[in-house]
């Protein structure tokens, strides 16, 4: 275990060591949540024009799943390891660059972005990936770009993130099984109808 924490360590301080003015714009606002409300409104749009009167069921989907992602993330594992953030390990004082002072809360493991991002981006590219092929990896894309900017940011290690995309796929691939089945359902009751 003792190895595995030192190669996550130096393997975060090799990614938060290289930076440069541009990606630090770039990660700064890939970071952010509110920079994606745009690509979120896409979504929507999309869902809406896939499932029409059964958006509701996708819909709640989306809300379950960013509740559970978000709240186990906490409190199973953060509330649980207690593993301090990169920002706060006094191990690395001095040798951890963040922007604008920004640090986060103590804890760390396991990155609530990496999972937020992770889960959406499998339960949206499975639940739309009939008619849009090219989103899952799209999204998956996007996921992991939150994600390396949270390690850029001095944030989180890479092992929280690794746990994050694990945790959330896994939620999001099991919302959208639940989803399918809603949506399946839905259907089959339409056609005996």
């Amino acid at each position: 275990m003792a190895t595995l924490i030192s190669f996550d360590q130096e393997l975060f301080l090799l990614i938060n060591g290289a930076h440069s003015a541009f990606l630090d714009f770039i990660m700064y606002w890939c970071s952010d949540k509110w920079i994606w409300t745009p690509a979120y409104a896409i979504l929507l749009f999309l869902i809406v024009r896939e499932f029409k009167g059964r958006t509701w069921m996708v819909l709640l989907g989306v809300v379950l799943l960013v509740v559970f992602t978000d709240q186990l993330s906490v409190k199973l594992f953060k509330d649980i390891f207690m593993r301090l953030r990169p920002c706060h390990e006094p191990a690395l004082e001095g040798m951890v660059r963040t922007l604008y002072g920004q640090c986060g809360g103590k804890y760390g493991f396991i990155s609530s972005h990496a999972a937020n991002t992770f889960g959406l981006a499998l339960f949206s590219g499975l639940i739309l990936r009939r008619p849009f092929k090219w989103l899952l990896p799209l999204m998956i894309f996007w996921a992991f770009l939150v994600s390396y900017s949270r390690i850029y940011l001095g944030v989180h290690y890479p092992g929280d993130i690794l746990g994050g995309a694990l945790v959330g796929g896994l939620l999001g691939f099991i919302m959208y099984k639940f989803t399918h089945f809603l949506l399946q359902k839905s259907e089959r009751r339409e056609i005996h109808q």
